[in-house]
């Protein structure tokens, strides 16, 4: 099978979209954020934050992919949602999680606020709204709330009434990094490229110089290396302990594109370094993919298979080959698509398994659950791989 390949990716697309998209609308707000393997719905009343905008981003983007208005639909019914429920016009805060519609947990989360800015970025690239205004809000509100221009970085957490957690991480910094990127685009507007470029600098170089070139995931207050910080909890689902493979690959898709727009040598330097590193200490040549963290010795501290980290490695090896032409991308991108194709792709009910064992037996019957996944890492990976495909083939006609 050609995994790098229009027809494929679209197919698959497809086939992914086609396991929520009669049952991802929940008419009395939102989407249904918590499936089974075969697409029964469990904890129906449940909603958090970051599902409701990457549910967003999948439909926003899929209809733009497959010029489709129900998918447009569906990301605005999600889009009216963010708007009128998550948001909390009072307080001028999101709601982290919702029962029955009603506010859970309003800790302000600044990795939240990276995927309301890529939903509005979505939306808008999508043509489902016409304005910036409210992207500009979610800027403005991340500058008050989460900027700390004497790192160059953002904060992490706000308690609801105020208080800045003393915990820093890369995660939230490297998802803004992502929405920054995914502004631009839309708007054209330079102070989010700028902001990516920092971002990207700071976290990918001047972090990473600090832990030998790899990317750390937690930090103090001053951005100085946390050894300890969930030390004995390696799979934490937001903030695990140890190196994350996943986490250097995705870096590496990102310094990608930014180099699109504003190309630098060092960009794909970093890119192509923080790669052969993941694969160095990740990949599992027993049972094949990469698995999800090691220890600053290199042992594995998770041997456990995410999806996402799969998908976002697949993507990341796609733009390595695109801007080096060394086979060695393409090699790795097929292996990381056969592995996902045999063990990671469910092909009875559709869409991916969240988790695996690292020999690759299920972990539990639970496919997406809200906060944890919703397919946005697989349907992006394979937009991003189209897009890399529909590049390169404007080159070699020009060239030709």
């Amino acid at each position: 099978m050609n995994f790098y390949n229009k027809e494929f990716l679209l197919s698959h697309c497809q086939q992914i979209l086609n396991f929520y998209t009669d049952k991802v609308v929940d008419k009395s707000g939102g989407y249904f954020q918590n499936y089974l393997d075969d697409g029964t719905l469990f904890n129906r009343s449940f909603k958090q934050l970051v599902s409701s905008t990457r549910i967003i981003v999948n439909y926003a983007l899929a209809g733009m992919v497959f010029d489709r208005q129900s998918y447009l639909d569906i990301a605005r019914h999600g889009l009216d949602y963010l708007e009128q429920v998550h948001w909390q016009e009072s307080t001028r805060t999101y709601a982290w999680t919702l029962e029955n519609h009603q506010p859970l947990d309003m800790t302000q989360q600044a990795y939240g606020y990276a995927f309301v800015l890529l939903a509005y970025a979505s939306v808008l690239k999508a043509g489902i709204i016409r304005s910036d205004v409210k992207l500009q809000q979610v800027w403005e509100l991340l500058e008050e709330r989460f900027w700390q221009p004497e790192y160059g970085l953002y904060a992490d957490e706000l308690s609801p009434d105020g208080v800045l957690s003393p915990y820093r991480g890369q995660n939230a910094n490297m998802h803004l990094c992502e929405a920054m990127i995914a502004a631009y685009e839309a708007t054209g507007k330079a102070h989010f490229l700028d902001r990516a470029r920092t971002l990207a600098s700071n976290i990918a170089v001047r972090q990473a110089n600090l832990t030998n070139g790899l990317i750390w995931e937690h930090y103090t207050d001053t951005f100085d290396i946390d050894w300890e910080y969930n030390k004995e909890d390696p799979r934490n689902l937001y903030r695990p302990w140890g190196f994350q493979p996943g986490h250097q690959t995705e870096w590496s898709k990102l310094l990608l594109q930014l180099n699109r727009h504003a190309p630098e040598p060092w960009l794909v330097e970093r890119a192509q370094a923080l790669f052969h590193a993941a694969w160095k200490h990740a990949w599992d040549d027993e049972f094949k993919g990469l698995v999800y963290g090691f220890s600053p010795d290199g042992a594995w501290c998770d041997d456990e298979k995410y999806f996402w980290v799969q998908a976002e490695s697949l993507a990341a090896a796609a733009l390595l080959y695109e801007v080096t032409d060394e086979p060695v991308w393409l090699e790795r991108y097929t292996k990381l698509w056969r592995y996902s194709w045999d063990y990671m792709v469910d092909h009875t009910y559709g869409a991916w398994y969240r988790l695996l064992l690292r020999n690759n037996t299920k972990f539990s019957n639970e496919k997406s659950a809200a906060g944890a996944k919703c397919d946005y890492h697989t349907l992006g990976a394979c937009f991003e791989v189209l897009h890399s495909l529909e590049r390169l083939q404007t080159t070699q006609s020009e060239q030709a």
